[in-house]
């Protein structure tokens, strides 16, 4: 009997233990879940971790297209002064190939008429010179160098395509019916508005030998030109 109370009264104490194991105490971790086993009876795999795909807006981007082609083609005006005889206005056309984006070649053909001398001036019946041995009118062809290329803003989202360049060349000169041989060179600055079309500012001298006044003299003829043109 004393042997069943024994029994009796440890069963009483041990019973409460028992749950405790069930209890998460708060300074206690929490378990980290295990892989779970496959049904095939291999090792386990711990579980792939989620990928996260983020929805990136994407932005529509236009591409610029710009023309390749290197034959250039317009015409220019302006005035040139000819030594002797005064500021006259001039007009022609200029052709040009970019053999690469720092050399080209340019070909330029051009035409103005002569004033009068300060001598025919002061004796005004005087003419030195017929009225058709005034056309002054030229020829030539240079090699051109873009030496300075860049870019021109018009406010924040407006750029333009520029060069400052350099050109020299040989031609041929007409004027008081003789035919003379001319030497060129100048520098100008070019911008591009479009991808198809220049505007050039200009400035060449033209210079040849001339004994028009008595002395055979080099003289210089200097023009600055204005002027568009179009890539083919």
């Amino acid at each position: 009997m004393e042997t069943r109370s024994r029994v009796l009264l440890l069963t009483l104490l041990l019973a409460p233990l028992t749950g405790c194991a069930s209890l998460h105490w708060p300074w206690q971790h929490k378990p980290v879940a295990a892989a779970e086993a496959p049904q095939d009876g291999s090792e386990p795999v711990a579980a792939t971790p989620r990928i996260i795909d983020p929805q990136v807006a994407r932005r529509t981007i236009k591409v610029p297209k710009i023309d390749a082609k290197n034959v250039e083609f317009g015409s220019y005006y302006g005035a040139l002064s000819i030594e002797d005889f005064g500021s006259n206005p001039v007009y022609g056309l200029r052709a040009a190939y970019h053999v690469t984006e720092d050399f080209y070649f340019e070909a330029n053909v051009g035409r103005s008429t002569a004033g009068k001398t300060s001598f025919e001036t002061l004796n005004g019946s005087l003419q030195l010179l017929k009225p058709d041995e005034r056309r002054f009118s030229y020829y030539n062809l240079s090699l051109g160098y873009n030496f300075l290329p860049g870019e021109v803003y018009l406010g924040r989202n407006r750029a333009m395509n520029s060069a400052l360049y350099l050109l020299g060349g040989i031609g041929s000169t007409k004027f008081a019916g003789d035919q003379h041989f001319t030497v060129n060179f100048g520098a100008g600055y070019r911008v591009l508005p479009t991808d198809w079309l220049a505007i050039h500012l200009d400035m060449q001298d033209l210079v040849f030998q001339s004994d028009l006044l008595g002395k055979n003299k080099l003289t210089n003829n200097l023009g600055a030109h204005l002027g568009a043109t179009v890539f083919f």
